[in-house]
């Protein structure tokens, strides 16, 4: 005789790893953030420990985000074929030795060129994040998992500055700068120790990746931001406009490449809605201004007002916290339209106050005035992501979130490797006020695609 089990579960158990795990991705998307700000920090004191010219200072930035956002959408397509969990431990794996060649770095080329692994190996690691939350997670724990990001990101940016003023301020064991580097590691190690609780995740359906896109891709945008980095942008040199007409053939060959592939980086049909070529506009603009003008007052504290790095790094901290501050408020609200315009005049409001700041005070004397103008940029820049991301994202098909995900956040990277180059030639060849106002007409363009979405 048989008997009929009372209960049969219709949903698999929960995945009972997915505390730990979630704490390695956690802990790996906060490395990413802390790199590039300690970075940022430190760049001026890794410019006068090498030598070389002043332009390698933007490159110590850019040379980290240009391959990370090129990519980013491959890295992508790579985790659905070969697995996630096997490319996050990869990336980390490239990230760590990376960033003791960095620490390791004898003089600025060779640390450009280990910045620029750095950024490939974050280009494998990052894309993984979500996917494998979403293999972890379901119903509310995955909203509450996927809602974690925020706070721990918010809490990199506060710590990422402060840090790097400290660590390379301290001068531990006489490392100087190159513990901004090597404070990765410890962080790595311990995501590395977490991983094995993750689980293996890949597509249900083997992608192909477009290479031909990926290297159109990147030899368009490298061709555009290089000849902008450490030029006069007011007279470039004929073989930097040969470079920059170069660029645009390139990406144009991009575009109508994806177009007729089988196997695009980019879901076609992400083009076919109205507000999503917009988005990609708004969150270029938007994070150039962002992480352009952090470089430019990074700069401008320790090469004119002759401070150290630790005071540069703790100037950054009302911007930090103002971010921190409204990315809550503006979460525990919703993302509503109106937080974007709302966002974009506290900015404005910033670097009107900034320049004022920078015209009114005379070098070698601190600009004091600049602080409450950064806590009003980062309060705007914290009521505009949010609202800015979800409102990209929502009217889209469920097939097209994954690409749109990969492109949104590619383009901020581009974005923050564009303004590193634009603010900060702005700034060396002219000044600081001369950079907000480059800043200002920038985020003038963001509002108008923003308008648009």
């Amino acid at each position: 005789m048989t008997t009929t089990p009372t209960h049969i579960p219709t949903t698999p158990p929960p995945y009972p790893w997915r505390w730990p795990a979630l704490l390695a991705l956690l802990l790996a998307e906060a490395m990413n953030l802390l790199d590039a700000t300690i970075v940022q920090v430190a760049a001026p004191a890794v410019h006068a420990g090498l030598g070389g010219s002043l332009s390698d200072v933007q490159w110590f930035s850019a040379a980290y985000t240009l391959p990370f956002a090129v990519l980013l959408v491959t890295g992508g397509r790579l985790g659905d074929i070969a697995g996630r969990r096997r490319l996050f431990v990869l990336g980390v794996t490239f990230f760590t030795a990376a960033s003791v060649a960095c620490a390791l770095a004898p003089a600025a080329g060779p640390l450009i060129a280990f910045r620029a692994v750095q950024g490939a190996a974050a280009a494998l690691i990052i894309p993984q994040t979500i996917g494998l939350i979403r293999a972890m997670f379901e119903g509310d724990e995955l909203s509450r998992a996927l809602g974690s990001i925020g706070p721990v990101m918010g809490l990199a940016a506060v710590c990422g500055p402060v840090l790097g003023g400290v660590l390379t301020h301290a001068d531990l064991f006489g490392l100087s700068w190159r513990a901004a580097f090597l404070v990765n590691v410890p962080v790595a190690l311990a995501v590395l120790a977490l991983s094995p609780r993750l689980p293996e995740n890949r597509a249900p359906h083997r992608p192909a990746v477009d290479w031909p896109g990926t290297a159109l891709a990147g030899t368009g945008t490298g061709l555009l931001v290089y000849p902008l980095i450490g030029t006069n942008l007011t007279g470039l040199a004929p073989h930097d406009w040969v470079l920059l007409a170069l660029g645009l053939p390139a990406l144009a060959a991009f575009a109508l490449q994806q177009r007729r592939t089988t196997a695009p980086l980019l879901e076609p049909t992400l083009f076919t809605h109205r507000g999503f070529p917009a988005a990609l506009a708004t969150s270029t603009a938007f994070f150039a201004v962002t992480n352009g003008l952090m470089t430019v007052v990074v700069l401008q504290l320790q090469l004119d007002a002759d401070l150290g790095v630790l005071a540069a790094g703790l100037s950054l901290t009302p911007w930090s916290i103002g971010l921190a501050v409204s990315s809550w408020l503006s979460g525990r609200r919703g993302a509503r339209r109106r937080m974007m315009p709302y966002g974009l005049a506290l900015v404005l409001a910033g670097l009107a106050v900034a320049a004022a700041a920078y015209l009114t005070t005379a070098a070698p004397r601190y600009p004091w005035p600049l602080l409450p103008a950064l806590a009003l940029v980062g309060l705007g820049a914290g009521l505009f992501t949010p609202a800015f991301f979800t409102l990209a994202l929502r009217p889209l098909r469920p097939q097209e979130v994954g690409s749109a995900a990969g492109a949104l956040n590619a383009v901020q990277q581009l974005g923050a490797t564009l303004g590193v180059a634009v603010l900060g030639s702005a700034y060396l060849d002219g000044s600081a006020a001369t950079a907000c106002a480059v800043a200002v007409a920038l985020t003038a363009l963001c509002w108008a695609a923003s308008r648009r979405m």
